[in-house]
């Protein structure tokens, strides 16, 4: 086998390891949102569940039979995410886009590997310690605390927060425009699988953008005032939702819009179109 051939096959073998992390990694992040929506609605309706973000889905899942093996398992998965995030921002194998649409969609590429990443050592920690609180509560307020306290903390703080409001409605505008349909293979469905996936996509979208608006209005506030209590997470915005008029109801709603989220993601670990030797 010529150097050249052996070099084509390598790339094609680390392709396929590339793809498998990926694809692991989105039904890793799919399972965490499913429960963090599932729990969410046993709350709405007093089933008996929580209101809770990530870091309360992983605290839930060490808690079950075998649960630190299961949550272990997950925390790799998100570690195959964060891999393929980084490929898709420094090498752009799906070419997106062209231009400056092109940097910021790598660069937000390169920020979700930063936010996984974080996320799969949370979970690394849960899982291999010998309890299953991660003391978790406040996480985000002394997060929030530590920006605050760097120079221009409150524009860092400002900057989280226009950064979250922007994903909010981009997710909106992907789930009413279905955006997400040409990363996925459709002609592998068939056509009321092609139909549930489409609806399951722009109900779940459209669910994450309006939780993570309200989030980044929070740490908005929180940049305004110079004060970290303000901020609030995933938990938080599903909280605030639950206080308003009617509040079951719209959190019943975006509770199974959670859920909706952490499906469309388990059916992109299934059907998304992922390509990294391109």
């Amino acid at each position: 086998m010529s150097n050249q051939s052996f070099g084509t096959a390598s790339r094609s073998d680390t392709a396929k390891w590339i793809e498998a992390l990926a694809r692991f990694g989105y039904a890793a992040k799919g399972t965490i949102y499913a429960l963090v929506g599932i729990l969410a609605v046993q709350a709405a309706f007093n089933w008996g569940g929580k209101v809770t973000g990530t870091t309360g889905a992983f605290e839930t899942i060490a808690n079950q039979p075998f649960g630190k093996v299961m949550l272990f398992l997950i925390a790799v998965g998100l570690v195959g995410y964060v891999i393929w995030r980084a490929v898709a921002a420094i090498f752009d194998p799906e070419h997106d886009e062209n231009g400056a649409k092109n940097v910021l969609r790598r660069l937000s590429y390169a920020v979700s590997a930063l936010v996984y990443g974080s996320l799969a050592i949370a979970a690394f920690r849960i899982a291999l310690s010998s309890d299953s609180s991660s003391g978790s509560s406040g996480g985000s307020n002394q997060q929030t605390a530590a920006l605050l306290s760097q120079p221009f903390g409150r524009w860092l703080v400002g900057l989280v927060a226009a950064s979250a409001v922007a994903y909010g409605f981009y997710c909106i505008y992907r789930g009413i425009k279905t955006k997400f349909r040409k990363k996925l293979k459709l002609s592998e469905m068939s056509q009321t699988e092609e139909s549930w996936a489409i609806r399951i996509g722009r109900f779940g979208l459209i669910s994450k953008g309006i939780v993570s608006t309200i989030v980044g209005y929070f740490f908005a506030q929180a940049a305004r005032s110079s004060d970290a209590s303000e901020a609030k997470n995933t938990a938080g915005a599903l909280q605030v939702i639950q206080q308003q008029p009617f509040g079951a109801v719209l959190m019943g709603i975006i509770a199974f819009g959670m859920l909706a989220y952490g499906l469309h993601l388990i059916i992109q670990a299934r059907y998304r179109r992922i390509s990294p030797e391109q």
